[in-house]
């Protein structure tokens, strides 16, 4: 009898990839192609996985792993990031382009190996090239092993709402493309998305708006993915509490709330129970707008599903409207809402805050205006984004690679740990020559073990004063103080909370303030760090982070798979002096 061809292919990806797992393992096939989608009175064409928007719901328990063959069928080349997932040792299917791997090219598959350890609860994945995440994009739900079990009772059940943008442009990837060319701001969204539907206040859409039937008396996981572009958002659902348990793929003391706001890159767990009269309540969310009053082009559609209870009785005329979702420009409880979050801290799960510091960063996240290039001192007037006055731009050979491979001229280390100038970071007079930023392709670099605290400074800089939230691949980290005005060394590391800090994956760093976080650089290989606001990504608000091997097979990153993406439609950039480290020691 012949071998049956999945379990055949089971065989050979085990083979591949040596079977180095604990947990199941579990296959998908993600097929990207183009499929047309009618939103808001107007059908478009766009890139989707499995025809699906948002994409298909992948499902493990703590510890497993999980392959993923992505097949592009689309016009254009693509990767995938898994969000929030750690993948130790392993950055080669961590996902971004042109740091850990060049593109899917149209035509072509890349298999992803998706290590799970110790992540639980929710998180996501996205596509992370150019702006094809607004369409591709998808939740993770990782449930605890079976010999935990949740550190609350039992669900009865549980929703996934996943948080979107849309665009009326068909090409947005073009759009972008020329915007970023010419210096020019890139697209606002039209509206937004709860499920892949505006709701019923967007045009044509009413009949289509996502709903979610309940049973009186039970409660719910409700686990919240906002796979929004550029904005951060409120949202509350009509007469309901929520009990916030877990964020960004950790657990979290039970905060019981009316309303919370969650920033791009962000998943939340959250405890619904169904206690109202029976009758139909909207989900709601809008723009939390951190952006200075005089900046009025935000997004204000407001995006709705229904909460609609099973059962006999007459139904409203309308859902309930929640009258505790917060305007655009309440800055309050975005505020108060993010100061109660603290890790769970349990005996079932610890948490570990390194206390040894070895490593201090202290990075000005700037908005600029003009931009010196790395061959020439030719200033150019355009939209940048920069940290540290360093304003990423890809090479030519995924960072991973040419490390891994010692090639040399791709990229330079000696990202600085400091700004260049230090001055009033949030006043409104800043200074001309720090609105002009040094386009390049530099990298910090971390031994392996290294204790680490950095602490991201909001500027003002051109008047362009919002929040960042700023995203590690590869990594947690506890953030363990926040606050507003420029950090001050001496007195604001006496706040810190150093007993319970929340352990996240992606921060917001506050308008005109600053976040300080810390981890252990136990994870070697190649990481990027960016803004999930993807104009500001699109700017260069990012930087990458190579921690060294520790000098075992076991603290060392692994090898690479048989066969990864070639790098052949790159951009242009070459850096002298090129990187003159080992993997491994000083």
């Amino acid at each position: 009898m012949g071998v049956p061809q999945r379990l055949l292919g089971s065989l050979l990806l085990c083979t591949m990839f040596l079977c180095l797992v604990e947990g199941d393992v579990h296959y998908y096939d993600f097929v990207l192609k183009e499929a047309n989608f009618t939103r808001l009175c107007m059908t478009k064409s766009m890139l989707v996985v499995n025809d699906s928007f948002p994409g298909p719901v992948i499902r493990v328990h703590k510890g497993d792993t999980v392959y993923v063959n992505v097949q592009n069928q689309g016009d254009y080349g693509l990767t995938i990031h898994w969000h929030g997932v750690h993948q130790p040792r392993n950055p080669w299917s961590d996902g971004p382009e042109y740091v850990t791997q060049c593109p899917i090219e149209p035509g072509t598959n890349f298999t992803y190996e998706v290590i799970f350890s110790d992540e639980e609860g929710t998180l996501w994945w996205h596509a992370h090239s150019d702006w094809t995440r607004a369409s591709v994009h998808g939740a993770i739900v990782v449930m605890p092993s079976n010999e935990t079990g949740f550190p609350f009772p039992e669900p009865d059940g549980e929703e996934i709402l996943v948080f979107g943008s849309w665009y009326y442009i068909e090409d947005l990837n073009e759009v972008v493309a020329e915007d970023v060319a010419d210096g020019s701001d890139t697209p606002r969204s039209d509206c937004y998305t709860i499920n892949g539907q505006p709701g019923d206040f967007g045009l044509c859409s009413n009949d289509s708006t996502y709903r979610w039937q309940v049973e009186y008396g039970k409660t719910y996981l409700l686990r919240l993915v906002s796979a929004v572009m550029n904005a951060e958002l409120y949202f509350a659902i009509a007469d309901h509490s929520l009990t916030v348990v877990g964020l960004d793929g950790a657990y979290v003391k039970p905060i019981v709330t009316d309303n919370i706001m969650i920033s791009p890159g962000q998943t939340m767990d959250i405890l619904v129970t169904a206690d109202q009269s029976r009758g139909q309540y909207y989900m709601a969310a809008r723009q939390f707008d951190s952006v200075m009053q005089h900046h009025q082009t935000f997004d204000k559609s407001n995006v709705t599903a229904i909460l609609e209870y099973k059962g006999n009785y007459t139904p409203p005329a309308y859902p309930i409207f929640p009258s505790n979702l917060p305007s655009y420009e309440d800055l309050l409880p975005a505020r108060e809402f993010t100061n109660q979050i603290k890790s769970l801290a349990s005996k079932e799960h610890p948490i570990n805050v390194p206390m040894n510091i070895t490593a201090k960063m202290y990075i000005a996240v700037e908005m600029n205006s003009g931009s010196v290039t790395a061959t020439s001192d030719d200033v150019t007037v355009s939209l940048l984004a920069s940290l540290n006055n360093i304003s990423w731009v890809n090479p030519t050979t995924d960072v991973l690679l040419a490390y891994y491979r010692n090639i040399s001229g791709f990229y330079a280390s000696g990202f600085p740990d400091f700004p260049p100038y230090f001055y009033d970071f949030t006043s409104d007079d800043w200074i001309d020559n720090t609105a002009v930023t040094l386009k390049a392709t530099k990298v910090k670099v971390l031994e392996y073990n290294e204790e680490v605290e950095i602490v991201f400074q909001g500027t003002n800089t051109i008047n362009a004063a919002e929040n960042h939230p700023m995203h590690l691949h590869g990594y947690s980290f506890y953030l363990v103080g926040s606050g507003f005005g420029n950090f001050d060394n001496e007195t604001n590391p006496k706040t810190y909370n150093l007993v319970d800090p929340p352990m996240m994956t992606t921060i917001s760093v506050p308008m005109e303030g600053w976040a300080a976080i810390r981890f252990k650089a136990s994870n070697p290989g190649v990481w990027l760090w960016h803004c999930h606001l993807d104009r500001h990504l699109s700017w260069g608000m990012s930087f990458v982070m190579i921690v060294k091997d520790g000098g075992t097979p076991k603290t060392s990153m692994r090898e690479p798979p048989p066969y990864m993406p070639p790098c052949t439609a790159s951009p242009t950039i070459r850096l002298r002096p090129s990187h003159k480290f080992s993997r491994t020691g000083k």
